[in-house]
């Protein structure tokens, strides 16, 4: 699932967070965990323990690399599905008759020989000023559209005020400009202004925008001078924005900037500023095959069952003690990555904290681990997918519905396969009657948080775009065999959580096709960490959740008529709002 973090911001602005609930000292932690390594067996039709513990073992495994988009790791996570569905008998449904789409990325790197020039001064790229590229999320998700390049000759400058205060300069006035804001000493607001898409897309008209960070030196942040993979969408429309030093603004408005009234012209501003692009190191594909469905008419619509193959490669600090992680996490940190690092433990925390690991080094030394193996994020749902459709491979009666199952690449990188399919689908789009979508479907045990209990499970869309889609859902849950204990808080409109902009069913809610989303635990200890690995899964559970959407598919695909729509139609281009 994807991180909504805006980490490469954080040396402009604090942030408040808030702080997680800690266990008292002393209080029972169960890490538990299976054996680190499973022997596959032969998969049957049934969704079955054996069968989870056989496909999660070798989607989780080291040997996956972590199934980073663009990095040979994610091609083998999509041969591997390739493979199974070729295996089953499913038709490709991706490009030249194979089972994959390609999703355009390419590595954007800041071109470090970028110079600027004020008068006979010049100011050079990652010492004087840094280029921001674009927020790694879908603008239909929030993200920002920055990543521009500039090149110019005397073009004229502006002084925009301060990001944060009232009195910014009027958007009109900065057409054909170079725009220059200070920032506020309000962080708070400072860090609302750089999330709001809103606020520097109003001075799009402007040649670039550059945003004073003070006297000192640049801030710290890597996105800003690493390469990134970047979604090469050639419709996007990229804003240029720099990060830089006090002393261009001071060059070019003579002076002091602290004392500058807003809607002050300087000196004319040269040079250029981009980026250089190359290919990345593996292609980023979807996986799209095709069940036909076995009525005459029916079979021309179908239900899409989606999951994200992708995760984040490897920890980007180098190796880390896999067990202390664990056991950090499990008291300090019980939301994994989406908790941030606590800054105060306590004293009966850390006695907890090493109490905890000594008995851990009785059983096994310490393992460095560097591989982020994402078995639940989202392998857990990548096999389940695979389980469903081989289920209705090998059922004598299949549905009356065509099945299209999308493996979608870059969720993690801002939902981008998901986005690249609904906006380029292989099946006529209005042929798509429904999305059934899952994330993290292999915990929700009572050491997961929020807890929930053991037979609760996480559900969003019931209600926003078809309320038939959600009594199907509904009344496939009543069957004795389920039962399951839906929570829908994070479906709740406003929720901070975000959940329903946070995973790749929302790209096809955009086209208003209805959708179901489920998730059997959204936080835990191994949330994005190198930790999440096959052995902490919980398979029986996810076993009994696999059946009901298997079975939740099965009522969809065979419905006299497609779900129906009774809620206003979603505008696609619109940025999500839970």
């Amino acid at each position: 699932m994807r991180s909504f973090s805006l980490l490469w911001l954080l040396p402009l602005a604090t942030a408040a967070a808030q702080a997680p609930q800690m266990p008292s000292a002393g209080s029972p932690i169960p890490l538990g965990g299976l054996s680190r390594t499973h022997r596959p067996e032969p998969t049957t039709a049934g969704i079955t323990v054996a069968d989870l513990m056989t496909r999660a073992y070798i989607i989780g495994d080291d040997s996956m690399q972590g199934r980073e988009t663009g990095l040979i790791g994610g091609v083998k996570g999509t041969n591997y599905i390739a493979s199974e569905l070729k295996r089953l008998g499913l038709k490709p449904a991706g490009e030249n008759s194979t089972f994959f789409q390609t999703v355009p990325f390419t590595m954007h790197r800041p071109d470090s020989s970028s110079v600027l020039r004020v008068g006979e001064r010049s100011f050079q790229a990652l010492s004087d000023f840094l280029l921001v590229p674009r927020l790694g999320l879908s603008a239909f998700i929030g993200g920002l559209p920055y990543g521009g390049s500039f090149e110019g000759t005397d073009v004229p400058t502006v002084w925009g005020g301060r990001i944060g205060d009232s009195g910014l300069i009027d958007p009109a006035a900065v057409r054909g400009k170079v725009v220059v804001f200070g920032l506020s000493r309000t962080a708070s607001v400072t860090w609302q202004f750089w999330r709001s898409g809103e606020n520097l897309q109003r001075y799009f008209g402007a040649r670039a925008v550059i945003v004073d960070v003070g006297a000192g030196a640049l801030p710290a942040a890597g996105g800003l001078r690493a390469e990134l993979l970047f979604y090469n969408d050639p419709t996007l429309r990229a804003l240029p924005v720099l990060l830089a030093t006090s002393a261009i603004s001071s060059e070019l408005f003579g002076g002091d900037v602290a004392v500058i009234e807003t809607g002050r012209i300087g000196r004319p501003l040269s040079g250029r500023f981009g980026y250089l692009d190359r290919p990345t190191e593996a292609p980023t594909r979807n996986v799209v095959a095709i069940l036909p469905g076995s009525d005459p008419q029916l079979r021309n619509e179908y239900v899409a069952i989606g999951a994200h193959s992708d995760h984040v490669g490897f920890f980007p600090q180098g190796p880390v003690d896999h067990d202390s992680i664990r056991v950090f996490n499990a008291v300090a940190r019980p939301r994994g990555a989406d908790d941030p690092q606590p800054r105060n433990v306590t004293a009966a925390q850390w006695q907890q904290i090493h109490q905890m690991l000594d008995s851990i080094r009785k059983l096994r030394p310490t393992r460095l681990d560097s591989i982020m193996n994402g078995a639940d994020d989202d392998g857990s749902g990548t096999v389940l997918a695979l389980e469903v459709a081989e289920a209705y491979a090998l059922a004598k009666v299949k549905p009356k519905r065509s099945l299209l199952f999308v493996w979608h690449a870059a969720e993690e990188k801002g939902l981008y396969g998901a986005e690249f399919y609904a906006d380029h689908p292989t099946v006529p789009r209005d042929s798509i009657v429904a999305q059934i979508n899952m994330d993290q479907m292999g915990r929700g045990g009572p050491e997961d948080v929020p807890p929930g209990g053991p037979n609760s499970l996480v559900v969003l869309g019931t209600r926003r775009l078809s309320r038939e889609l959600g009594a199907v859902a509904d009344e496939v849950n009543q069957r004795p065999d389920y039962r399951f204990r839906f929570d829908t808080t994070f479906d709740a409109p406003r929720d901070p959580s975000q959940g329903w902009c946070r995973s790749d069913h929302y790209m096809y809610a955009r086209y208003s096709i209805p959708v179901l989303f489920f998730v059997s635990a959204v936080w835990y200890i191994d949330y994005h960490m190198v930790s999440d690995e096959p052995q902490y899964l919980n398979y029986p559970r996810m076993a009994k959740v696999g059946s009901y959407i298997r079975d939740v598919v099965g009522a969809v695909a065979n419905l006299a008529h497609r779900p129906a729509l009774d809620h206003p139609r979603i505008d696609p281009e619109a940025v999500c709002q839970q």
